[in-house]
């Protein structure tokens, strides 16, 4: 059954009349073809479906997050929470609004801020070369696939474009919630987002958020629930009530068109297409998830 849905999905979206905006600010993803799809399945018995353009790599952008939240949840515990926030935006990821209002406490670790304040914290006095690569360990482990590496190109795309989240990394600086030098910080965080893999390793990659692999616990169960009950609540920024809606579980958005969501204890899914909706999540993504979901009564809220 789940062969047919992908397969009817794929072609779905491969005739879809709108796939969406790519996200031109950024230049190296502007020049990306919207026309290309991919979707993956990890289920719990170990098996793997996908369709469509699944070994064309992508950066992770913001899906990224996920991963850097695992590890400082892991390192700093409830700790974390402290420097920032865990309630939804009203606002899109890169506002300044929430974080002024905030006193320079971003309101989720998914928001731009919030994930800034997050990698910060991830170096705690390491350097920027040495946080990278246990980052890149951490998500290649996620995978178990060592071909994961970083788009340097993508990285010099982003710090060149990247002025918006210069400007909060100033004011978390000035708000003493950024311990480090902006310039190293935001480093390392345009390189965590440029981590390019495809859409079989991203399914693979949630793995661990699902609950699939127990015996090789990456991180305590406690804060396996806490980042799939933030990936519903804020994993789509200002579109993440109408994802939870329409899909119906926990999933982490970026703008390269990627889409990691997690059915817990059933299946780790990603999805790739390009095009971005209005809340910069991919249009032709979230569609999919929500077939896919009412396909297979995979929504957390089903109650049959």
């Amino acid at each position: 059954m789940l062969e047919d849905t992908l397969s009817r999905i794929e072609k779905y979206m491969r005739k879809a009349p709108d796939k969406g905006l790519v996200a031109n600010y950024i230049p190296e993803l502007a020049t990306v073809d919207p026309n290309q799809f991919a979707m993956s399945v990890c289920l719990a018995n170990g098996q793997q479906f996908s369709c469509g353009d699944v070994t064309t790599r992508f950066s992770m952008q913001s899906i990224s997050k996920a991963f850097s939240l695992a590890m400082a949840l892991g390192r700093y515990g409830d700790g974390l929470w402290s420097r920032v926030g865990r309630e939804p935006t009203s606002n899109a990821f890169n506002s300044v609004v929430d974080l002024e209002l905030g006193g320079g406490k971003p309101r989720n670790p998914f928001v731009n801020a919030g994930a800034i304040v997050v990698t910060d914290a991830l170096i705690g006095g390491r350097t920027p070369k040495e946080t990278l690569a246990e980052i890149v360990q951490f998500v290649r482990y996620a995978v178990g696939d060592a071909d994961i590496y970083i788009n340097e190109d993508m990285a010099r795309s982003e710090n060149l474009t990247g002025d918006r989240n210069w400007s909060l990394a100033h004011f978390l600086k000035s708000t003493d919630n950024l311990y480090h030098e902006c310039e190293l910080t935001l480093g390392t965080y345009f390189h965590q987002c440029a981590i390019e893999l495809n859409c079989q390793q991203l399914a693979r990659a949630g793995r661990f958020l699902a609950g699939l692999n127990p015996e090789d616990e990456m991180i305590a169960n406690r804060h396996v629930r806490s980042i799939n009950a933030l990936m519903m609540t804020c994993g789509h920024y200002d579109g993440s009530g109408e994802f939870a809606y329409r899909v119906g579980f926990p999933g982490k958005s970026g703008v390269s068109g990627g889409i990691l969501a997690i059915v817990p204890g059933v299946a780790s899914v990603a999805v790739w297409a390009p095009g971005l909706n209005s809340f910069g999540n991919s249009l032709l993504g979230t569609i999919a998830l929500e077939q896919l979901s009412l396909a297979m009564n995979w929504s957390v809220f089903d109650t049959v």
